[in-house]
């Protein structure tokens, strides 16, 4: 219905709009425009002088044209100078400039006395500059100005010599084509600035991507390592684990990605070139062996940690090398133990289903016979206290023989609370629950715990540091009742002092807590089977405490060992620590590690 009122609705939000350059382009390009316009100034100030000495007229330009052209060469100088010092309000400059141009053209325009095309076409150039740097408004504006020069220039012209409908006209034509250059170069900016959105909102999806890939890189429990022409260029902290390299504490980043850029490829540089020196000394067959590896070409192997990389933590690893398309290599190490700790979890999972299905029904049947045992004991005793008062000889040999019956049924009594024993810990494997972890002081945590369950023994506690750890109290207390009950028993065999030692301390990013006792340790050949459910060199014992206790562990991201190369029987007890100095400092190398 009213066509008209919407255009100018139309062209008055677009001209509304502040979708401009951002002030990174837009600084960029106004230096472009005020250095264009300092150039200009001066070329037009030599054309001149050129083209009145080539005319061989020895009168100079007009004072008007020379103080023009002198003021234009100051002011661009300074506009440039100005623009490139002072970051802040650059529209407000750009905007003074070009308003300036339409100015400074309009009086060249003017001392030349007759339309003059190539000062004319410079009007478009600016035009352009304004659609591009400025808002809508503010082009407008200047657009504005310059048709008005334009053709009060040609009207001006027209009455000082003769009327010419072609000279208006060229003039019409001519403003004209500035808002049509106008126009051409407000949606070419607008599509300009489309693209700047569209590639900053990318750049940051790509950047919250890589953020999220290397928090997953940084936290994978395998090790991740990439080589590029015989140098590393990528480890995460896993990598830095199964190897024992340990890492410079003292490089850390601050975890930003802005205004750091030199200063984290500095920091990165250096942390890689020291996990690559350690890497090549510790581990020189590995290193070698990666290397050597022609590219394009993939290879897996199982590699044995040396001595010197804590092999009683970290027994084998699995590594893959796997060829990248830039003749990178990457490499992966898997820690074997946790093939076998799933084995034992499948073994837990079978054992589970069977236990539970059955252990109810041997337990009804094994509570009537260990009754009944104690019924025949009470009665052996009860025969011998009325029989001691009968014959003597009679009651010596019948006393014979209910002493003998009395030493069987106390034998089927003690093994019904043995096999009573062994399905209370087979109830405890099926119904595992997922571990409540709190933090614990062990420096705080320990003494009291030692003194509600080991009060009456030879426990001693050798604290060397004050760590946190997170764990299931309730579970850790299992734990190390199991552990040092066998340390006490297993000592008492060796010496008649039967004594359990406990030391505490830290190493890298784990809590150590060392279970000794003066035993005479565990055999090799019993080695690969101590974790195993049921495996015991104890008769009276189940073979199911050091299980549980693994498990137990586990369930709380720890780890349970034995250390043959100790001097003492030694089972270690590894879990993480929290709120200590050294995760603190993992903590602020983990930026670092996510880009090594």
């Amino acid at each position: 219905m009213k066509p008209a009122p919407r255009i100018l609705v139309t062209i008055s939000h677009y001209l509304r709009r502040d979708d401009t350059l951002a002030l990174p382009q837009l600084r960029r390009l106004g230096l472009i425009y005020s250095s264009y316009r300092f150039i200009l100034s001066l070329f037009s100030m030599l054309i001149v002088y050129i083209s009145a000495r080539s005319d061989s007229s020895p009168t100079l330009p007009s004072f008007l044209q020379q103080t023009v052209l002198s003021f234009y060469v100051l002011l661009s100088l300074i506009l440039l100078g100005l623009f490139y010092v002072v970051s802040k309000q650059m529209r407000r400059q750009l905007a003074f400039g070009l308003a300036l141009d339409v100015i400074i053209l309009s009086l060249l325009l003017y001392t030349a006395g007759a339309p003059d095309l190539q000062l004319t076409m410079l009007y478009m150039v600016v035009v352009a500059a304004s659609f591009m740097l400025l808002h809508g408004s503010q082009a407008l504006i200047i657009t504005l100005l310059a048709i008005i020069f334009v053709i009060y220039q040609q009207f001006f012209y027209a009455i000082a010599n003769s009327m010419s409908l072609t000279n208006l006209g060229d003039a019409l034509l001519m403003s004209a084509s500035f808002l049509a250059i106008g126009g051409l170069s407000w949606s070419i900016s607008q599509r300009l600035v489309q693209l700047e959105k569209m590639a900053a909102s990318h750049a940051k999806e790509v950047e919250r991507l890589n953020v999220i890939n290397q928090e997953v890189i940084t936290q994978m429990i395998n090790g991740v390592i990439v080589i590029d022409e015989q140098r590393i260029v990528l480890a995460n902290l896993a990598a830095h684990q199964l190897l024992s390299v340990s890492h410079n504490p003292s490089v850390s980043l601050h975890p930003t990605f802005v205004d750091i850029e030199d200063t984290q490829s500095t920091h990165r540089n250096l942390l890689l070139s020291n996990f690559q020196q350690q890497l090549s000394k510790q581990h020189a067959q590995l290193f070698k062996a990666c290397l050597s590896v022609a590219a394009g070409q993939s290879r897996a192997f199982i590699y044995d940690l040396p001595a010197v990389a804590n092999a009683s933590i970290f027994g084998k690893l699995r590594v893959q090398i796997i060829p990248l398309k830039d003749n990178s290599k990457l490499i992966l190490l898997e820690d074997l133990r946790r093939e076998q700790a799933n084995a034992q979890q499948l073994k837990l999972a079978s054992l589970g289903q069977l236990t539970a299905s059955i252990a109810h029904e041997i337990r009804n049947p094994l509570a009537a016979i260990s009754q009944a045992s104690q019924l025949l004991m009470e009665d052996v005793v009860e025969s011998n206290i009325e029989q001691s008062t009968g014959d003597s000889m009679v009651a010596n040999t019948s006393n014979n023989d209910e002493t003998g019956n009395h030493e069987l049924y106390k034998m089927i009594f003690s093994q019904t609370k043995r096999v009573n024993r062994i399905i209370e810990d087979v109830l405890k494997l099926s119904r595992q629950q997922t571990a409540n972890q709190q933090s614990i002081v062990l420096a705080e945590w320990m003494p009291t715990f030692l003194e509600n369950y080991f009060k009456e023994h030879d426990v001693f506690l050798h604290v060397k540091t004050q760590p946190t750890i997170s764990f299931d109290t309730h579970q850790l207390e299992q734990v190390l009742i199991n552990l040092i009950n066998n340390g006490l028993r297993y000592s008492s065999y060796a010496h008649p002092h039967a004594y359990v030692e406990i030391e505490i301390y830290c190493a890298d990013n784990d809590v150590i807590i060392d279970i000794l006792d003066g035993g005479t340790g565990v055999g090799f050949e019993d080695l690969q089977h101590l974790f195993n459910p049921f495996f015991t060199t104890d008769q009276s014992g189940t073979g199911l405490g050091l299980y549980l206790s693994q498990a137990f562990c586990e369930a709380n991201q720890a780890r349970l060992l034995y250390i043959p190369e100790h001097a003492k029987t030694c089972f270690r007890l590894i879990a993480p620590a929290v709120n200590s100095d050294t995760s603190i400092n993992m903590a602020e190398s983990n930026f670092n590690e996510r880009f090594l």
